[in-house]
């Protein structure tokens, strides 16, 4: 706590912000939706001892939720062998022993994930188990349009990156423009792909997901990213490009939803690898379970799994026994052309999954020189490090209630000028804090209907505004 910023951070006693909204309606349904995916498995069990163990952690989940509901204390986390167990309830203890409505949104926030995790990891025979997993795959399953239409544009467009066809007859320059907007347009699939976070869709049809998705819902929100750095970030991968050509030029994307928004950061790393823009592209996925769809190691391979015979993951019955219309010879593929090179840049050791628990811990991201110094050092190796989504962007910034005029720089502490990282962040904003903004882009924002006004940042809730902000710490 020492390490972090004096400006206070988000509570979720104020009844203003969205931390009050979390705590009293957005928790207690994921725990719900949590209890039932579990009961649902339990009922399949016909081991005992397995299915009995099963039922005691549905008891302890609701234990949880009314906890939560009926605001009563945080208590310490039960010892799982986990080193980060101390930290959490040395922190806990530091805090006062809060109540759940009247304590930092981001510490409570985390606790509770880790929380849920303990019991399973407590567990003799629910170890691993993700009680997230089956929404996850089915929500990537409902994205299809979006999958399909990415897979098709992705495939043109990196056999024609690495054919280099049509570069012969155009200038340095004109190469250099078209690569520029090429760039701009893979990452901003990469940003939209982040409305898609489960943690706040709780109550979305499939037929919302797909209209989040697409290229015209892009084009649409274009005009929607009030903070956008994708130039300058492009100008310091062109400067790497030029400067290290035959040297290792490695970009780290920091992940944040599985899933759909999985599959965009891999449209991305795969496109910055076949055009040179990079020579490896480093994950970096959650130890366990975490805020319902963030990634974990299995996620990446559940995805890459469910390409290998898109015919079947497309087409196989629903829950409710609905069919699904069967793929054209040119969609499969399409997707298995992304498998085959997704699984070879795996395989080459150019696309490279790298857990850490500090992905997990309860603090932003101001701690890192400290609670995990070879991860920051090992970030400063990279070129380009990209923080995907919203948590990301609240751990960045502490979660502090900045002034939004702060800039993105000052708000990321150390690790921002100087640090020797340069950081880039991708966030469609579903939280308070936002930074970085021109004077007068808040209030404007919160004149608009829904936006707010004097009473609250509304309009940064709703994932429809997104920053694409860098700091670059090599300068």
């Amino acid at each position: 706590m020492e390490l972090d910023p004096k400006t206070p951070q988000y509570s979720t006693s104020d009844k203003s912000s969205f931390a009050s909204i979390s705590a009293n309606e957005r928790w207690p349904v994921i725990l719900t939706g949590a209890i039932d995916d579990l009961h649902r498995t339990v009922v399949g069990v016909d081991d005992n001892e397995k299915a009995n163990e099963g039922k005691s952690i549905i008891a302890n989940l609701a234990k949880l939720k009314y906890e939560l509901q009926h605001n009563r204390q945080l208590t310490p986390i039960d010892d799982d062998g986990h080193p980060d167990i101390a930290s959490y309830n040395k922190e806990l203890e530091q805090r006062g022993n809060p109540q759940w409505h009247d304590v930092a949104w981001l510490f409570a926030e985390c606790y509770l994930y880790r929380r849920v995790e303990s019991l399973f990891a407590l567990s003799k025979h629910w170890k691993g188990y993700d009680v997230f997993a089956r929404q996850k795959m089915n929500t990537f399953k409902s994205s299809r349009p979006a999958v399909l239409e990415l897979a098709a544009r992705y495939r043109d467009i990196v056999t024609e990156a690495e054919s280099g066809k049509g570069k012969e007859t155009k200038s340095a320059e004109e190469i250099e423009a078209a690569e520029r907007l090429l760039f701009s347009e893979m990452c901003e699939i990469c940003l939209w792909g982040n409305a898609t976070d489960l943690s706040l869709l709780t109550s979305l049809t499939y037929e919302d997901i797909q209209k989040l998705q697409g290229s015209q819902a892009r084009k649409e929100s274009q005009k929607n990213i009030i903070v956008n750095d994708l130039d300058a970030a492009f100008d310091a991968m062109q400067k790497a490009r030029r400067e290290k050509k035959d040297g290792e030029r490695r970009v780290d994307i920091v992940l944040d939803n599985s899933g759909f928004e999985l599959f965009v950061d891999l449209i991305l790393g795969g496109y910055l690898l076949s055009s040179g823009l990079a020579t490896s592209v480093v994950l970096h996925p959650k130890r366990l379970p975490w805020f319902v769809s963030d990634v974990t190691p299995k996620d990446f391979s559940d995805l890459l799994n469910s390409m290998v015979d898109p015919q079947a993951f497309y087409t196989a019955a629903d829950e409710s026994g609905n069919t699904h219309p069967s793929l054209s010879e040119k969609e499969v593929s399409d997707v298995k052309f992304l498998f085959d090179q997704w699984s070879e840049f795996h395989q080459d050791g150019k696309l490279i999954l790298r857990p850490h628990a500090f992905w997990t811990e309860q603090g932003g991201f101001w701690r890192m020189p400290q609670d995990a110094p070879e991860l920051f050092e090992d970030l400063k190796e990279s070129e380009l490090v990209l923080f995907k989504g919203d948590l990301n962007y609240r751990k960045l910034t502490s979660d502090a209630e900045w002034d939004p005029t702060t800039p993105f720089t000052e708000a990321i502490g150390p690790l921002g000028p100087k640090s020797g990282i340069r950081v880039l962040a991708f966030r469609t904003c579903k939280a308070d804090v936002v930074v970085g903004l021109p004077a007068g882009e808040d209030e404007k924002l919160r004149a608009l209907p829904g936006g707010g006004g004097s009473e609250s940042r509304k309009w940064a809730w709703s994932g429809k505004w997104a920053v694409v902000s860098l700091s670059d710490g090599k300068a």
